[in-house]
């Protein structure tokens, strides 16, 4: 009789269970995909056939050997190069449209707004846009920014079907999605899943949705869509090694997809700020060394000279803490807090240098497509003699002065460069011609007071070494050691 009440509390667990399970079964998208599958539209591109000049060199030395050997023209071609302007074989007349590329795409007002990816429509000379009901027009481009992937079209209609925008902030790993689109040119083409992750970083300015939702080629500029028929990002890139899906997609936030769009509404073009810095993550290492208590922020790597970031007294070993009052965890989120501010607004910014914060003032520039740091030589004259009298210290490192010349140069004040790297200099990445800019909290003024701090190191704690390679500073973590001499 024991054994029978013992197993009833089993029993109910197991039905409770059984209960459970039932609630949480698979959902039913067939009233979902009625409501928003009539808006979302298949994207064909094609390109104009422009005139070649005499065509391609293999063609007309496979006439001349034709000619020559033979006595005959190429066969399916005259025997001379090919004119101006004439047809190839196999290619049509010179004007005449051929097919580009085929892609996905959504509705997103009834007067004809549609939305897609950049890469869908870049470099066509006509778009259309085909609706389920068959429906096709050319559709024009208000515009498209490939640093998000985002372009706008759109096409001479009314009355059109079109999808609601939801919360991409209100995500959750989990929940069931839905994709609509052209894979492989299949029209209408419906896939689910769930939400993988949020937050995933592929990209300077976005943020993507991870999700297995079967995405191909083609699916490109359609909708991922919430149980609520909601559209929560634009399906955009697939992580694969065959070109096909493999189990892993990512589509951008719907509420950064919205933020490109409404510039390109109102401007045709989206503009961004910049304050000119090159940055990377903030490691555990380089925060405890550093005695910041945590990984977070951006470390800034390089400063563009002349730059918002130069002007403002940011320096290259600085960890960006806060940009106009909101806090940074890692340093991808920097690049899209300032390319949210507007070109030439002063906001504060604060920053950790050598174990204290501090508040600056920074005026955002302009982002250009082609700005870039330009790289320096960092490498600067060895005193070869000093070096073979020198001895590794217990970084590993020997270390030379830099001419005056040079430190202007390279715009920096002071600092060492590196002859020799072995033991823990070597292990962590440290090579010859590497500047040392700073250890720990203090700056390197020369190879003598560079080895005295070294001497000072406490051999069980991790020193933080601030090392300039071209025009990019990076926080090494070292332990000090003994290193035998060569």
């Amino acid at each position: 009789m024991a054994a029978i009440l013992a197993f009833a509390p089993l029993v109910a667990e197991v039905s409770h269970a059984q209960a459970a399970a039932q609630s949480y079964g698979l959902p039913d998208f067939t009233d979902l995909v009625d409501k928003t599958g009539p808006a979302v539209v298949n994207i064909r591109t094609t390109e104009r056939v422009r005139a070649r000049g005499n065509g391609s060199p293999d063609d007309d030395e496979m006439a001349e050997f034709f000619r020559r050997f033979f006595g005959v023209p190429m066969p399916g071609a005259p025997g001379t190069p090919t004119p101006p302007g004439a047809p190839r074989r196999g290619q049509p007349p010179q004007g005449e449209e051929q097919s580009r590329g085929v892609g996905s795409g959504f509705v997103i007002s009834q007067d004809g707004y549609v939305m897609t990816n950049a890469h869908v429509v870049a470099d066509a000379d006509t778009i259309y846009v085909t609706l389920p009901d068959k429906r096709e027009f050319k559709a024009r481009l208000i515009g498209s920014d490939k640093r998000t992937d985002v372009a706008l079209l759109k096409v001479d209609a009314t009355g059109l079907p079109k999808l609601t925008l939801g919360d991409s902030d209100k995500v959750r790993a989990g929940e069931w999605v839905l994709a609509i689109g052209s894979p492989f040119g299949l029209d209408n083409s419906v896939t689910a899943g769930i939400v993988s992750a949020k937050g995933r970083d592929t990209g300077d300015y976005l943020p993507f949705i991870q999700t297995d939702v079967a995405v191909n080629p083609g699916n490109s500029g359609g909708p991922l869509i919430n149980l609520r028929g909601e559209v929560i990002g634009i399906n955009s890139q697939i992580y694969s090694r065959s070109g096909g899906y493999m189990g892993i997609s990512f589509a951008i936030p719907i509420d950064e997809a919205m933020r490109v769009t409404e510039q390109l509404k109102a401007n045709g073009k989206v503009t961004r700020g910049r304050i000119a810095v090159a940055i990377g993550d903030v490691t555990k290492e380089v925060a405890d060394s550093l005695g910041l208590g945590r990984a977070r922020g951006a470390l800034v790597g390089s400063v563009e000279p002349g730059g918002p970031a130069e002007k403002a007294g940011i320096e290259a070993g600085d960890i960006i803490l806060k940009f106009n009052g909101r806090d940074i965890e890692k340093a991808s989120d920097l690049p899209r807090m300032v390319g949210d501010i507007k070109p030439g607004t002063r906001v504060p910014l604060q920053l950790w240098r050598k174990g204290a914060t501090r508040d600056v003032n920074i005026t955002v520039a302009e982002l250009d497509a082609d700005t870039k740091v330009k790289a320096r030589n960092g490498n600067a004259p060895r005193d070869d003699g000093a070096a073979q009298a020198a001895k590794p210290n217990a970084l590993g490192l020997i270390v030379n002065e830099i001419p005056d010349a040079k430190l202007k140069e390279l715009k920096i004040k002071s600092g060492v460069e590196v002859e020799q790297a072995d033991g823990p200099a070597q292990r962590a990445g440290i090579r010859p011609g590497d500047i040392i800019l700073r250890l720990g909290d203090s700056d390197v003024t020369s190879p003598r007071q560079f080895n005295e701090l070294v001497k000072g190191l406490d051999k069980g704690k991790i020193a933080a070494v601030f090392v300039r390679r071209g025009d990019a500073t990076q926080v090494l973590t070292l332990r000090p050691g003994t290193v035998s001499s060569r």
